[in-house]
């Protein structure tokens, strides 16, 4: 039986509605993942610096996608609560649309700037060439890259979150198969990594664009649009935080980079790399719940139903505190057995890795008190409060510790620089849930 956003929901019923959405994001996390294990394994470290390198400038092509699929998403499913299906259906036509012409530009002009933009970084030399040619291969990819990003929420919003964990998932399979024979059978190298991803893209941004463009028995579909100039500009501020976010992240891993160059060398960025893949796998069990729970809270936010509303923001943090202990004692635990899949090949980048991650993991007991406060607010609509929660970690916190903590505890200031943002974002993210409770009347 369907699950319907204007449902009533228990635990039981939330965590089966969202479980789909949490799968989802968690396998998206583990197969970008796989360029990484199988560059590192069979390429050498070099090539995989270089993924890591690229990385940051694809993030913010991401970040794009995200803004539209949070923002858009969560004005969608409030206009579907209201009861105006058919804006509800124009309004996401235009987002997809908007999405894939801003893609396609990207695409287009991403490859005048990427070799500037390394070169600043002082990259240089076989880093340099081995990064620009993974880059000719993802960047023209960058609309299927932000499609996938919009689908995987609309389709929870359009009450099928299962049939989107099966797409992802078929596009992650088809990612780990094809890395597999393109670098360990064919031994395309680098290069394979990039098409695996890119026909991985294909999959997760095709498939479900197709399923939306022909009628369905889901309250969205594709259809003739109107320029809603007001709903276009409402998600984009309401998903600035997502945006932020993404943005953010991207310039942190930028200065984490830096940093790592400057005190360790090659071998700290790599360190780093592996810690930001396996930090990604953990957070994206939060992101996860938020992308599948979001749409409820936006739903009966515009329904005006305040008791619903009480009842999930009481089970959704919930369930993030007990994930959050759960996976920062996971994280401890199977630090080394993690990290070994990586880099099990070289002793001493093993125990420095390790380390750092243990070090790095204690940051899982806030992120997802932190990641979820945002999401919270995008899901009511006000993008404002989202962005400065959002910020706040990301770009204020997490940069200034990262360039400062260095000047006193050294490599150690590097992996603490996290744990100190998450602290600073968790009293902000406090504060403006207990002013704004009475407004939104949860």
């Amino acid at each position: 039986m369907t699950i319907q956003l204007s449902d009533h929901f228990n635990f039981p019923k939330l965590l089966r509605f969202t479980f789909p959405a949490v799968v989802m994001m968690v396998f998206t996390s583990i197969y970008n993942v796989v360029d990484g294990l199988f560059v590192s394994n069979y390429v050498g470290t070099t090539p995989f610096a270089a993924i890591n390198l690229v990385m940051p400038f694809f993030m913010i092509i991401g970040a794009i996608g995200f803004m539209f699929s949070s923002g858009g998403n969560a004005l969608v499913a409030k206009t579907l609560g209201s009861g105006n299906t058919l804006k509800a259906k124009r309004i996401f036509s235009l987002l997809t649309y908007a999405c894939f012409i801003i893609g396609l530009t990207i695409a287009l002009l991403s490859l005048l700037w990427i070799r500037p933009a390394l070169t600043a970084l002082g990259i240089e030399g076989a880093l340099l060439e081995d990064a620009m040619l993974y880059c000719k291969i993802l960047m023209p990819a960058a609309p299927l890259f932000m499609l996938q990003y919009l689908f995987q929420a609309f389709m929870i919003t359009a009450e099928r979150p299962k049939l989107s964990m099966i797409i992802t998932i078929a596009a992650g399979l088809a990612n780990i198969i094809l890395d597999a024979l393109f670098i360990s059978v064919y031994g395309w190298g680098l290069a394979g990594a990039a098409w695996a991803s890119v026909i991985a893209m294909a999959i997760g941004g095709i498939v479900p664009f197709i399923y939306f463009l022909f009628p369905n028995k889901s309250p969205l579909r594709l259809c003739k649009t109107k320029f809603y100039a007001q709903a276009l500009l409402k998600s984009c501020t309401n998903g600035a935080s997502e945006f932020m976010s993404n943005i953010s992240a991207s310039i942190v891993l930028m200065l984490y980079n830096y940093q790592l160059l400057r005190l360790v060398g090659e071998n700290g960025v790599v360190a780093y790399g592996v810690i930001a893949y396996v930090n990604f796998i953990f957070l994206s069990v939060f992101i996860g719940f938020a992308v599948g729970s979001n749409p409820l809270v936006s739903y009966q936010y515009g329904a005006k139903n305040s008791a619903e509303l009480r009842n999930l923001f009481k089970m959704n943090y919930t369930f993030i505190i007990l994930t959050s202990v759960f996976l920062m004692l996971g994280a401890e635990i199977s630090a080394r057995i993690l990290v070994n899949i990586f880099v099990g090949y070289d002793e001493e980048l093993l125990n420095m890795t390790t380390q750092a991650f243990r070090i790095y993991a204690v940051s899982f007991l806030l992120a997802g008190f932190n990641i979820y406060s945002s999401a919270f607010f995008t899901a009511l609509n006000n993008g404002l409060v989202s962005a400065i929660i959002a910020f706040v970690r990301t770009l204020v916190c997490e940069c200034g510790a990262v360039m400062i903590m260095p000047l006193f505890f050294g490599i150690t200031g590097i992996w603490t620089a996290i744990i100190v943002a998450e602290v600073f974002a968790m009293i902000v993210s406090v504060y403006y849930l207990k002013t704004l409770k009475r407004k939104y009347k949860y």
